[in-house]
This record gives C-alpha cells, sequence and structure tokens, in this order.
C-alpha cells in the first residue's frame, strides 16, 4: 500500500511539474533569448526537481521553488560562459539573438532587444515581477536577496528601460519625450 501511495505522489508532482513547465520555458527564454538554450534550462530544472523533490517542504511553494532551481541553473550556465565576471554586471549582447528578424513585430522585438540588453540581475528581477508577477518579496527569497537590493535593481531596469525605449523611439519614429524639459522643483521648507 506504501508502495502505490509513494507511486501517487511522484505521478501529481510530475503532473504538476508538466504544468510548470510553459512559465519556466517563458522565464528561461526571457533571460537566454535562445529557444534552445531556454528549452535545455527548463529540462534540467524539471530533472534536478524530480531528483530533489523530497526538498520541496511545501507543494503550494512548487512555483517559487522551481524558478529559485532556474535560477540556480542561469547562474552556473552564466559562470560558465563569463567565468572573470561578477553577475550582476553581464551583459549577453541582444544581437546575438538568433530570432531577429525584421517584420510587423518590430516593435516587440525592439523591447525584447531592450530588455536582453539589461544587466543580468536587473534583467533576472525585472522578469520575475513585471513579466510574471511574483511579489518583491517572493523575488527577494527567490533569488537569496535584501528586498532592497530587489527594488533597486528593479528601478534601475526600468529606468534604463524607459531611456533606451525613449531614445528608439526619438530616433525611429522621431517621438520627443515633453517629460525630459527640465522641470523646476519646489524646494522643501524645514
Amino acid at each position: 500500500m506504501e508502495l502505490i501511495k509513494s507511486a501517487c505522489r511522484v505521478l501529481t508532482f510530475g503532473h504538476r511539474l508538466e504544468r510548470a513547465r510553459p512559465r519556466l520555458y517563458r522565464i528561461a527564454y526571457a533571460w537566454t533569448r535562445h529557444p534552445e538554450l531556454a528549452d535545455d534550462l527548463t529540462q534540467d530544472v524539471l530533472c534536478r526537481a524530480l531528483q530533489k523533490r523530497h526538498q520541496l517542504r511545501d507543494m503550494e511553494a512548487l512555483d517559487a521553488w522551481l524558478v529559485r532551481i532556474l535560477h540556480g541553473c542561469w547562474c552556473d550556465l552564466l559562470r560558465k560562459k563569463y567565468p572573470e565576471a561578477e553577475l550582476d554586471e553581464v551583459v549577453d549582447d541582444p544581437a546575438n539573438a538568433p530570432d531577429r528578424m525584421h517584420s510587423s513585430r518590430e516593435l516587440v522585438q525592439n523591447v525584447r532587444d531592450a530588455v536582453s540588453s539589461l544587466p543580468v540581475g536587473q534583467r533576472t528581477v525585472l522578469t520575475l515581477v513585471d513579466l510574471e508577477g511574483f511579489s518583491y518579496q517572493t523575488v527577494a527569497e527567490l533569488l537569496d536577496l535584501p528586498i532592497g537590493t530587489v527594488m533597486s535593481r528593479l528601478c534601475r531596469a526600468r529606468r534604463q528601460l524607459k531611456h533606451m525605449l525613449a531614445d528608439l523611439a526619438e530616433s525611429e519614429l522621431g517621438v520627443v519625450d515633453s517629460r525630459d524639459k527640465p522641470r523646476r522643483h519646489l524646494r522643501r521648507v524645514v
């Protein structure tokens, strides 16, 4: 009877992993910008999760646990690719992405390229918070960072994206951001 219960738990766990696969792939693709690499990372995460399923204490935290494993796999890959670099400063060249194509989706591609050009630490946080909807606290726990670091990386990433996309809009479309005009600030009176 115990053998049957154990087999049912493994099957249930396997089904939950299969349901998590598309989300893991989306996150991996947002980080890597390479479909094959994202697929490999997703597969590695699922294999590691199956091997280490005994370490999962709360099945409700499965998604967060899987993203944490994904982040570990991604960092391992970056360490192999850039052994001397600090991970927060690593920037992959979006021009190297194999999915560069000129089509009606050029705007979407420009946004993807802008996100890809962010340093890895900022891109990771931006993807988890803005694209996947994780809370700041959850991202801080997933990446083992202080919440203030998550907030500052997100702020810097959003600011950089804003400037990159504004520059792109100005150069490509001739759009000028009226908010760039000098503003008069009120002095704080104490």
